[in-house]
């Protein structure tokens, strides 16, 4: 029995060695595999190839935004100043341009020449009693030494006189009205400019006052831009204004006016800008009454620019990816300002000797590991060039 012992005690501990060597390697394997499959995967992830440059300095423009609605310079009205007479033509309708003098439309002269050739013959009758009355006070002026006549007989022929004459006068006023009235049955233009509007009617029957078109004087057209109160102080008279139609289209404009006053609902203030005669071509895009946007010009300064394919939007906010010495890149963020060709000025959060990612700025997170293979030519060398 005891050499039965004997011999089972170097199979166990042949065995306990077994165990212990084995689970010391399994205790081992996982760490290794895992530190190689670290290393393996550190190799494996390849460095993204980009490019870079610095941010440059430029002059960009200062601009201030603003909407508004396109109006009329001044608008005319053009009413009738005839009395009862009917309109028997019509010459021209909305959108005709039409000089000072022109003649717009035309009422029956009928009853205004009757009464013209009645005033006429008034005029005659008078001038006739006058020359009957003018004699006669010159012979009674001619008899007042002689005693033939009393002062008061004198007197009655003088009075005769200066009634005839006054006759005269009353009756060359009454063809002067007629005259009047003749001219009045041609309506005019008062002033060069567009038709903007007709209500004049052929055969209908007028009293004066009574409108019959609108135009728009001189074909002028001015843009009222709706500016709140704190920008006000930017703008001056003859500030320059790049106006844009809804199609797109653009005209250059100056202003004019700036409002006395502000708006006590919206804190705004109208700023009227003069658009230049194309504006108002009978072809051109922009109409009274019309919306338009525009920017005030108020000069240029100094500016940061990076490219726009730096920037990368993300989650509402930008970036850019700065490439630090040891190839790795760190996102930055950044505020966009002012536009100017395909570059974008950066306010603060950069350094003029940062070098920014350009191309495959949109495929890096932050801390990646990249190859710079060019640097591009900043703008303001570009520019040089």
């Amino acid at each position: 029995m005891n050499n039965l012992k004997t011999n089972l005690k170097p199979v166990a501990y042949a065995l306990l060695a077994v165990f212990v060597i084995g689970g010391a390697g399994m205790a081992f394997y996982p760490s290794a595999t895992q530190a190689a499959d670290d290393k393996k995967a550190e190799t494996a992830k390849p460095a993204l190839t980009v490019t870079t440059t610095k941010p440059s300095a430029a002059r960009l423009p200062i601009k201030l935004a603003a909407n508004g609605n396109v109006a009329a310079w001044q608008e005319a009205s053009v009413s009738s100043e005839s009395n009862g007479l009917r309109l028997t033509e019509v010459r021209v309708n909305v959108g005709d341009v039409v000089k000072a003098g022109d003649v717009l439309a035309v009422f029956s002269a009928d009853s205004v020449n009757a009464d013209l050739a009645q005033a006429r013959a008034a005029v005659q009758e008078a001038e006739a009693n006058a020359a009957d009355a003018v004699a006669n006070a010159a012979r009674a002026r001619t008899l007042q030494n002689t005693g033939a006549l009393s002062a008061q007989q004198i007197s009655q022929y003088t009075t005769a006189e200066q009634t005839a004459n006054a006759r005269i006068a009353s009756a060359k006023a009454a063809l002067a009205s007629q005259q009047l009235r003749l001219k009045y049955t041609k309506v005019v233009a008062p002033d060069s400019g567009v038709i903007s509007a007709r209500s004049a009617t052929v055969g209908a029957v007028s009293g004066p006052g009574t409108e019959l078109f609108r135009m728009i004087r001189q074909g002028r057209l001015e843009w009222r831009a709706e500016v709140v109160a704190s920008d006000l102080r930017n703008l001056k008279t003859g500030t320059g204004a790049v106006v844009k139609a809804a199609n797109g289209s653009e005209v250059t404009g100056k202003v004019r006016m700036i409002a006395p006053t502000v708006d006590a609902q919206t804190r705004s203030a109208l700023v009227y800008v003069d658009l230049p005669a194309s504006a108002a071509a009978k072809d051109a895009p922009f109409k009274a009454g019309m919306f338009a946007s525009g920017q005030f010009e108020l000069g240029t300064s100094d500016a940061m620019t990076v490219p726009q394919q730096a920037i990368v939007v993300r989650d509402g906010f930008s970036f850019v990816f700065r490439l630090n010495a040891d190839q790795h890149v760190s996102q930055i963020k950044v505020q966009p300002g002012r536009r100017l060709g395909d570059r974008i000025e950066v306010l603060g959060g950069l350094a003029a000797d940062t070098q920014v990612v350009v191309r495959g700025a949109g495929f890096l997170n932050d801390g990646d590991l990249v190859h710079n293979v060019a640097e591009t030519a900043p703008a303001a060398k570009l520019a040089a060039k």
